[in-house]
């Protein structure tokens, strides 16, 4: 399984083709793609899935027309990274040739240096009668961003801060080199079909098992592809006779979701709506499905660091390897009632559970059930899986989280929550 994740993650280097994969592993199940602006008709053990903006995926089954509620996990599959500007090439002494870039999400900046590196994302491409999405892929090690020799900066060991508008940027070739060039040639498209581009720099390096008995992996895109990968799994084989499941995998999460691809727009509640419509519910059956269902979003946490552990919080401290984490936040959707029902479902499939709060005096990232929630009041809880390193461009996980994770989300889907009078609730 954790080779499966690792064959997932090369093949998904931007958003859109973490997409493109999970419609391959859908398709491949028998599903049938919508449009969003065709009408819907849904039958009733129908597999169905719509993308929006080549980026952001909604798949969902549906056992009966007269279905109960949702069940919905949801990852996102962006990650922080340095997306390459139009028109990116600056020669310098007409030697050599680098790309101009722009920050993508919270990034530790100098993890990206002297590493090998490569270009995807999607094209917007002239045809006869219009435009159409293309996805793009070198797929070789094409870049590096060189760092400066400690012969030149002889404080760098005491921290160097670095100008984004000049020490990242990478090298692609000598003074002729050209970027639309060979992003064309990736795509199959001619040069002067393509119109704009969503392109962003990418590791090349494949994921790893180590450690002294092997308990330990390493891969780019862990956060949050772990859990894209984990979703698609669970999804695919978890079945559930009374509610409709859904996979939900947003775009633009480490820039603040506000898309209309990502968690705070309107995606997630616009399905769930054509859903009941197409299966004939009025409004008011729609929000009972909503009330009576439950989201869990998907994001991994910080696992208590080997060298620092003082920045975890005092009583509430993961470790790899020690199974799904329970995220608790101001910043977070979880409530008691809704880790409390989670964590039951895990007991209930023997899947370890953890609790994670942030140092007090630490705050930690946001995620994207709170933003999603907004626009559609499903009872939410995050979760994720812990790792170190966060937010580099390759980070650690433990080996047998993995399957923890697939566990608890597969018992998630098959599981029927009902509530019975006030607050209390039945896991069937």
């Amino acid at each position: 399984m954790i080779h499966q994740l690792f064959d997932f993650i090369q093949r998904s280097p931007t958003a859109s083709h973490t997409v493109a994969a999970v419609r391959d592993m859908l398709e491949a199940q028998g599903f049938q793609e919508l449009l969003e602006t065709d009408s819907w008709k849904l039958t009733a053990g129908g597999k169905y899935f719509v993308t929006r903006g080549m980026s952001a995926l909604m798949a969902f089954k549906v056992p009966k027309k007269d279905f109960k509620a949702f069940s919905v996990v949801a990852p996102h599959g962006d990650s922080p990274c340095f997306k390459v500007k139009e028109s990116p090439e600056l020669r310098v002494d007409d030697q050599y040739t680098k790309l101009n870039t722009e920050v993508y999400g919270g990034m530790q900046l100098a993890l990206w240096t002297d590493r090998p590196l490569s270009v995807a994302g999607r094209l917007a491409v002239r045809t006869d009668s219009g435009v159409k999405g293309v996805l793009a892929d070198i797929c070789r090690d094409l870049l590096v961003i060189p760092g400066v020799a400690i012969h030149m900066n002889r404080g760098v060991n005491d921290g160097v801060k670095l100008d984004t508008q000049k020490d990242t940027l990478p090298l692609l070739g000598g003074s002729e080199a050209d970027l639309l060039k060979l992003v064309a040639e990736s795509a199959q498209v001619s040069p002067e079909d393509i119109l704009s581009w969503d392109l962003y720099l990418y590791s090349r390096q494949r994921g790893t098992v180590f450690g002294a008995e092997e308990e330990f992996i390493a891969a780019p895109r862990l956060d949050d592809l772990e859990c894209v990968f984990s979703a698609a799994k669970a999804f695919l084989e978890g079945e559930n006779p009374e509610n409709v499941t859904v996979c939900a995998l947003f775009d633009n999460e480490e820039i603040g979701s506000l898309t209309r691809q990502g968690a705070d727009s309107t995606f997630l509640s616009d399905v769930l709506e054509r859903v009941c419509l197409a299966c004939g519910k009025d409004r008011e059956e729609m929000l009972r499905a909503i009330a009576g269902g439950m989201m869990l979003s998907a994001d991994n946490a910080h696992a208590v660091h080997p060298d620092s552990p003082e920045k975890s919080d005092l009583t509430n401290r993961c470790y790899l390897n020690g199974g799904v984490v329970v995220k608790h936040s101001p910043r977070y959707a979880t409530d008691a009632l809704t880790a409390g029902v989670f964590q039951r479902i895990c007991q209930q499939a023997d899947v370890p559970v953890q609790v994670y709060y942030n140092h007090s005096k630490i705050p930690g990232g946001g995620t994207l059930g709170n933003l999603s929630g907004s626009h559609v009041a499903l009872p939410t809880v995050d979760i994720g899986l812990p790792q170190l390193s966060m937010h580099s461009p390759y980070e650690t996980a433990g080996a047998k989280d993995l399957e923890y994770m697939i566990r608890a989300m597969k018992a998630f889907y098959q599981s029927v929550v009902t509530c019975q009078g006030r607050d209390t609730y039945q896991i069937v």
